[in-house]
């Protein structure tokens, strides 16, 4: 039994804390508890209602993969479908057949023209129509006949001074020569300055002064006009015997104008043996180049002593 609560003097009850303790009313939590419920209840019908549709839209899918597979295997192979093979067959004959009959219709086409242009050039020129050999014996002797000249292409890597293709390269027998050769050039009997040409084997002469060793500007004469050359020959002795001396030459480059020994033009791409007083001449220029050299003021009696000097220079380049 419990014991009867105090009362104070004053009769009422006592304000201790543990009687002033306030608690929540119990109806609050049951609340919260049926909204929860609530909730819980009505995501599960959701979720239900969902699920069915879910899955006839996964069976919707799959369906539609296995009619494109379909779809696509008979493509792949249309001869599995009924019928195909017998449709395709027919096909292709009626094809073949249609293009049978048009090469033949093109052909007639081609037949027909051939035959017209026969007959109007028959028309035109009958001596035409009369053998069909003659046209080609014809075109056979029109053709050009092979060229051997030297073309110069194998020398425009190796004969190349200062940037330009020389069209002219030195013999193998090319020498310098011991004797002094000189060109004494004249100009309507007006004396020029004597050239000394014995220092080299070979001396260019054009209007080409980059690369030309005795220029000539006359406008007549071309830039690779023609070439002194020195050669190593063989020549017959008083005594039958046979010996070797450098001799002058003068080559033509295929100049338009030529080139003139002793007032006559020389052949082009051919050497010239020069002689003593020989006079030359190139193009139109009214210079003249005479031929000497360092003892040509001898006189005639003492003709042994180049025969002497020649021996020597063949002793020596032997």
């Amino acid at each position: 039994s419990r014991s009867p609560k105090r009362k104070s003097k004053s009769g009422r009850r006592s304000r201790s804390p543990r009687g002033r303790r306030s608690r929540s009313p119990p109806h609050a939590a049951v609340k919260v508890k049926q909204e929860r419920d609530d909730h819980c209840r009505r995501g599960n019908e959701e979720r239900k209602q969902r699920y069915p549709s879910e899955q006839e839209h996964r069976r919707e899918r799959s369906g539609d993969r296995d009619r494109h597979r379909d779809h696509s295997d008979r493509r792949k192979n249309p001869s599995e479908r009924p019928g195909v093979r017998g449709h395709e067959r027919e096909r292709d004959v009626q094809n073949i057949r249609e293009q049978q009959a048009e090469r033949e219709f093109y052909n007639e086409r081609r037949r027909e023209h051939r035959q017209n242009n026969d007959s109007s050039g028959a028309n035109q020129n009958p001596e035409l129509g009369q053998s069909d050999n003659k046209p080609k014996e014809k075109a056979s002797v029109n053709k050009e006949k092979p060229s051997f000249e030297l073309s110069g292409a194998l020398l425009e890597d190796t004969n190349t001074f200062r940037g330009v293709v020389i069209k002219y390269s030195e013999p193998p027998e090319a020498r310098i020569p011991k004797k002094r050769w000189r060109l004494y050039p004249f100009k309507n009997d007006e004396f020029l300055p004597v050239m000394y040409i014995h220092r080299q084997s070979a001396y260019l002469l054009g209007r080409h002064r980059r690369i030309a060793d005795i220029p000539i500007d006359h406008p007549s004469c071309s830039k690779q006009h023609a070439v002194f050359q020195y050669r190593l020959v063989e020549y017959t002795r008083a005594d039958g015997t046979i010996g070797r001396r450098v001799r002058p030459y003068i080559i033509d480059l295929g100049s338009g104008n030529g080139t003139f020994l002793n007032n006559q033009r020389i052949e082009p791409q051919r050497y010239y043996e020069l002689k003593e007083k020989d006079v030359l001449k190139f193009g139109f220029s009214s210079r003249e180049y005479v031929l000497l050299h360092e003892s040509s003021d001898k006189s005639e009696a003492n003709t042994k002593d180049d025969d002497e000097e020649e021996e020597k220079e063949e002793e020596s380049d032997s």
